[in-house]
């Protein structure tokens, strides 16, 4: 597990989501990257239920449940502003079990799959995100693997990030600032995952806001 950046990769002008992921891909292949299989992350939003909130008017708490295809045998659960749990798989049947204290938000659920390249020590994976059947945005992670301090490899993770997002290259992940020194782990990626999705979400609400008047 080496630094990891996430970013959110515009759907380029006149084309689809798919015609993007595919201009994306077939450039990474022209710098000589190689297929390494496919890769999913999966994210569930739960909300407090609302038996639990009282009388006050109280605003309930979310959780986002995530997994990583990377991670097989772990789950990820993230509180709203707060921490990181990770957990194995069985928190999912936990969660089905805690029903009177956190709920399933109504079609909240948000993945993006695609394709693992490996360029020299990078790992690229390019994702379609979708929400139910259809695609909302496209998901580009890279990972440098011989180097866990966030602070030690930044400048390399952006120089090949330039090297084919071009000016749609991401500045440094907000989970960097955080970690200063620290070990990079599992959970700061799945951080810029869930923000990557909440940013997208909120996209999709502007987006059929405006319908009705168009």
């Amino acid at each position: 597990m080496g630094v990891t950046c996430v970013s959110q990769m515009p759907v380029a002008e006149g084309k689809s989501v798919q015609q993007t992921v595919e201009l994306l891909t077939r450039k990474l292949e022209m710098l000589g990257a190689e297929k390494q299989g496919t890769f999913c992350v999966d994210c569930e939003t739960y909300h407090t239920a609302s038996s639990t909130l009282g009388s006050q008017g109280q605003a309930g708490k979310l959780m986002y449940v995530m997994h990583n295809s990377e991670y097989p045998l772990s789950c990820f659960a993230l509180f709203e502003n707060g921490p990181c749990l990770i957990a194995d798989t069985n928190f999912d049947v936990l969660m089905v079990k805690l029903k009177g204290f956190f709920q399933s938000a109504k079609a909240s659920k948000i993945e993006t799959r695609g394709t693992r390249y490996q360029y020299c020590d990078f790992l690229v994976k390019v994702g379609t995100v979708t929400m139910g059947p259809s695609a909302r945005g496209i998901s580009v992670e890279v990972e440098y693997g011989p180097c866990v301090v966030p602070s030690d490899c930044w400048s390399l993770l952006l120089e090949f990030l330039q090297s084919f997002l071009g000016s749609h290259t991401p500045g440094a992940p907000a989970v960097f600032g955080n970690r200063h020194d620290a070990v990079y782990g599992p959970a700061d990626t799945v951080v810029q995952y869930m923000e990557l999705f909440n940013k997208i979400r909120k996209q999709q609400q502007v987006t059929e806001k405006r319908k009705p008047n168009q």
